[in-house]
């Protein structure tokens, strides 16, 4: 009787702890954090992972956000005047009809991101790369004048925005 009960157990640890790495296995390395609809004036997000994070309709005005990765962030109609995202890893990103009037983008990578109806309205672009970002609707041509290149993808800001 006895050996029967500890094949039991044993089977029942067994799948148990299989369950267990299973379930680790499947939870995502980082949980995206959420706060759409907020108003976040003069958030401090410098040098976070905010990978897949959710910004939409939120108010970050004044917000710092420089230095952080943004890779798959959504900032859907965001509004970030006078926002600072120098620095900032914004690869793939969605930026539509998000307001940046004021914005600091020095440096950053937008590459890929998404900018449909976006307006830009005295951004600081000096070394931003905007390598196939579909901007239309937008008015780039403020964007235009800057001829430095940024620091990570070593890619010219005039000829990013496709005006080399």
């Amino acid at each position: 009787m006895v050996p029967i009960m500890r094949r039991r157990f044993t089977a029942v640890f067994i799948s148990l702890v299989v369950f267990s790495c299973q379930w680790l296995l499947a939870a995502p390395a980082h949980a995206a954090m959420d706060v759409a609809k907020q108003v976040l004036i003069g958030a401090d997000y410098s040098n976070k992972d905010l990978r897949g994070a959710t910004f939409n309709l939120s108010n970050l005005r004044e917000a710092n956000l420089s230095g952080s990765d943004l890779r798959g962030a959504s900032l859907y109609g965001a509004k970030l005047q006078d926002a600072d995202l120098s620095g900032t890893d914004l690869r793939e990103a969605t930026l539509d009809a998000a307001v940046m009037t004021g914005t600091n983008l020095e440096d950053a990578v937008l590459e890929g991101a998404f900018a449909f109806n976006t307006r830009f309205r005295d951004v600081l672009i000096t070394g931003a790369d905007f390598t196939d970002v579909p901007c239309a609707g937008t008015n780039s041509k403020p964007l235009r004048r800057c001829r430095r290149t940024n620091s990570v993808t070593g890619r010219s800001t005039r000829e990013s925005l496709g005006c080399a």
